[in-house]
């Protein structure tokens, strides 16, 4: 409910029409039910001296029923249902005032009657809808007025009715605009049809090629297509989908979800789209219960991964963001981004290298951090394998500052951003991850054995493998090299990763800092997202080439160019020696803590800060092999 001193002069006139609305009802009532004699005017005196306090009264119910404070524009169902309430408490309200206030013991009869009641119960809600309904058709009308003066292009909406019913109320809001719909394809037979706000469903998504030759001959030419979000479901055959419009010459774009709360607008067709699995199911609800009001740190805050981090807890309502970034470029880029969206949250940006500790801790220490999420890193495995001390030095020692940082400002949680390569690692990247999950471990260990209870901090580090579009992602790199007319090079014809989109892998990273942070204390701290079936590099380079209406092979040569330094063929989920855990979560699996104790990782830390100072490479190789036994790396 909106607060009082939230209300506007808006608010203060749509209460002063629905006191209007109240008032003629209720004279309207008696006028109808006593019109044939003298009733009405014997009861008008009466009538006049309860108005005053039972408008007063009427006001109270509109506040409460947010009547008030509903925009007449995008008045609907849920509005028409307040409106009944609203005039079913009044309702009820006059006839306790008549068959328990007015009628034995100030008239010594029923006042205002049965009939009375009733006839005010339809005449309120009728008073009451009639100027809204008659605003929203006006808006309604106006804005197809303008998409056709504007020059809208004619499209066809390609979904389940649904899903075009939300782009429909998008149109009709303002949210989208130049588009105008003519019909809907719908993969659903039961949609067939029907109208959908004056839309019809013209056929089945097969039709796309016959429905656009028709409305060409009618000199109505279809310029645009608009996927919906079931568009994009499996048996749709999306793929099929955008390559028939592509060669009918629509525009295709398509409607983003709206389940993680984004606002209605169109984005064109990405094939990162067209390249997944369907996504988990993700629990909005539980994230927001999570971050809401709260102060988060995310470090790396300008890369892939970190920006989405950023730009979800914003979404999700953290009051107060800082980005920690050592790239000045990725870090305005990252708080411009934010700016634009008009979020509420107070964002700061702040350079800082995670390797130098003091920054770090003078930083967080100011800020009070609730949650950190460390997604920052050195992440390329052949510049790793070859610049692997560099590795060690951001991905070991800046974990361990970021850690201890958090700790030392009196986090409740710290998220480390991990990867499938620390899983039994053969490269740099896998195993300075892995050291780094290790101390995140033992440290979780630690503080749990300390108090015996809830520790004052949870530390769990979540892995996942490839993410589509990202810094360094394939998915890019084969885009650029389909657009200079090839080749698109692929190390080894049988390479098999795992892939997730941006949004659904910080999505669950989140849902796992919910897990950790549960009321009961969870014996977990390394969290595996669910990232599908694996793909073929070379099955992934194919389809691309054809999405681009191209033949592999015949337009676009795909070259082999054999397994760089720290690759594998093959991504694993767990170690042998990791059990895992079910979680009951949808779109992870954890494992139960693996490391060793806290007293031995700090031998081997400080052993690797003496061999970092002195450039000793052997001695920290030998470390770290220490560490790691199943470490199997050809780094040099």
């Amino acid at each position: 409910m909106t607060r009082i001193s939230h209300l506007t002069l808006r608010n203060f006139m749509i209460a002063l029409h629905d006191l209007l609305a109240t008032a003629a009802a209720l004279f309207a009532a008696f006028y109808l039910r006593f019109e044939g004699g003298d009733g009405f005017f014997i009861r008008l005196p009466l009538l006049l001296k309860i108005l005053p306090y039972f408008l007063v009264f009427s006001v109270v119910v509109f506040f409460v029923f947010n009547l008030t404070t509903t925009k007449w524009r995008f008045i609907s169902l849920p509005d028409a249902l307040n409106i009944i309430r609203v005039s079913t408490v009044l309702t009820v309200a006059l006839l306790v005032l008549d068959y328990i206030f007015v009628a034995p013991n100030v008239h010594g009869t029923f006042f205002l009657g049965k009939v009375t009641i009733v006839l005010y119960w339809f005449l309120e809600i009728t008073f009451l809808s009639a100027l809204r309904l008659t605003y929203r058709y006006f808006r309604y009308t106006r804005v197809r007025r303008h998409a056709r003066t504007e020059d809208a292009a004619p499209t066809l909406l390609i979904g389940r009715a649904a899903d075009a019913e939300v782009l429909l109320r998008g149109i009709e809001s303002g949210a989208i605009k130049r588009i105008w719909p003519v019909g809907v394809l719908s993969p659903s037979t039961s949609d067939r049809g029907q109208s959908i706000r004056n839309v019809p469903v013209l056929g089945s998504i097969d039709d796309i090629e016959d429905v656009t030759t028709d409305y060409a001959k009618r000199n109505k030419p279809i310029k645009r297509a608009v996927m919906t979000p079931s568009a994009f479901a499996p048996e749709a055959h999306p793929e099929s989908v955008l390559m028939r419009a592509r060669r009918l010459g629509l525009i295709v774009s398509r409607m983003p979800s709206l389940e993680s709360g984004d606002t209605p607008r169109l984005t064109s067709v990405a094939v990162e789209d067209l390249l997944l699995r369907p996504s988990e199911t993700i629990d909005y609800a539980r994230l927001e219960a999570l971050i809401q009001g709260k102060a988060v740190i995310v470090t790396g805050g300008g890369g892939s991964i970190g920006s989405e981090i950023c730009e979800r807890v914003v979404a999700f309502g953290a009051a107060r963001l800082l980005i920690i970034e050592h790239s000045e470029p990725a870090l305005y880029a990252i708080t411009e981004a934010l700016a634009e969206h008009g979020t509420s949250a107070a964002v700061e940006g702040r350079i800082a290298d995670i390797r130098d500790r003091d920054r770090v801790v003078r930083l967080m220490a100011e800020f009070k951090p609730d949650i950190v999420f460390h997604a920052a890193a050195l992440k390329h495995v052949p510049i790793l394998e070859r610049d692997w001390s560099e590795g060690v030095k951001t991905n070991i020692f800046g974990s361990i500052n970021v850690a201890d940082a958090a700790l030392a400002a009196g986090a409740e949680a710290m998220v480390m951003i991990s990867t499938d390569k620390a899983i039994e690692p053969v490269s740099m990247l896998g195993l300075t991850k892995r050291f780094a999950e290790m101390y995140c471990q033992a440290l979780d260990h630690d503080l749990s054995m300390q108090t015996g209870g809830r520790p004052p901090m949870r530390l769990i580090s979540v892995r996942f493998g490839n993410v589509l579009a990202s810094n360094g992602s394939v998915v890019p790199k084969f885009k650029a090299q389909i657009e200079a007319g090839g080749p698109v090079t692929v190390t080894h014809p049988d390479m098999v990763r795992y892939f997730m989109t941006i949004r659904e892998a910080c999505d669950l990273v989140i849902t796992a800092a919910t897990h950790a942070l549960a009321a009961a204390r969870s014996n977990v701290s390394v969290y595996v997202l669910n990232m599908g079936q694996p793909v073929k590099i070379v099955d992934l380079a194919e389809r691309m080439i054809r999405l681009s209406g191209l033949q592999p092979g015949y337009d676009i040569e795909i070259v082999f160019t054999g397994m760089r330094p720290g690759e594998r063929l093959n991504e694993i989920l767990f170690a042998s020696e990791e059990p895992t855990v079910e979680i009951g979560v949808a779109g992870i699996m954890a494992a139960r803590p693996n490391e060793p104790p806290m007293l031995t990782l700090r031998k081997w830390i400080s052993a690797l800060e003496q061999a970092i100072a002195r450039d000793d490479r052997a001695t920290i190789r030998s470390i770290l092999k220490d560490a790691v036994p199943e470490f199997g790396s050809t780094a040099a």
